[in-house]
């Protein structure tokens, strides 16, 4: 297997939204973002950036030991910080990573946004030579299964019972998706095509 390329951490531009690594200018622009709680129902407390301390320590940790390659998501129309994205699960031996971490403010969802993030993400790691990217999330939170779909990603099967949500009482199943190099340019081209 040819060893793939860093992925970063680096900035990456597109036409609506620039992702910036995650840095102490970010916290202030972060923490308003993260103030929705409606928009983490699915999310664990430790995850969840309404608990702003919590989840940027969290996240800072990750950082420091590899584990995680965090962006703040920028709008470019008017300079807001409209939400948050990472490389996780960083495995270059094994040529896969994960995106995953992903939210955004009401007002940032449904448009070009996420759509570009991904783009952005994707290109990024699959220029750098991996040959899976992988996505996740509650297999009971609908809408964020409906938009990794719309993203062109296979669904791969739910891992049950995988982690204990004790602020809500139960075990979390898991729904996994992925993309593969072989996929895409096809995914690319529908992504381009959503953007246009």
């Amino acid at each position: 297997m040819k060893p793939v390329a860093s992925l970063g951490p680096r900035t990456l531009t597109g036409r609506y939204i620039t992702l910036e690594p995650l840095e102490p200018r970010h916290h202030d622009g972060l923490r308003a973002a993260g103030s929705d709680t409606q928009n983490f129902v699915h999310v664990p407390p430790a995850g969840n950036p309404s608990n702003f301390d919590i989840w940027i320590r969290n996240a800072e940790h990750a950082i420091a030991r590899g584990d995680r390659i965090a962006f703040a998501v920028r709008r470019l129309a008017d300079g807001a910080i409209v939400g948050c994205t990472s490389y996780h699960e960083i495995l270059p031996q094994d040529a896969r990573v994960e995106i995953g971490g992903t939210w955004y403010t009401q007002g940032a969802q449904g448009g070009p946004v996420n759509p570009e993030a991904k783009l952005l993400l994707l290109t990024n790691a699959f220029d750098a030579g991996y040959n899976c990217v992988f996505l996740k999330t509650d297999a009971r939170n609908a809408r964020s299964r409906a938009a990794i779909t719309k993203l062109g990603a296979k669904f791969d099967g739910i891992l049950r019972g995988h982690i204990w949500r004790e602020d809500a009482g139960y075990f979390r199943d898991t729904a996994y998706f992925s993309i593969l190099a072989s996929e895409w340019p096809d995914v690319r081209a529908g992504l381009v095509r959503r953007l246009a």
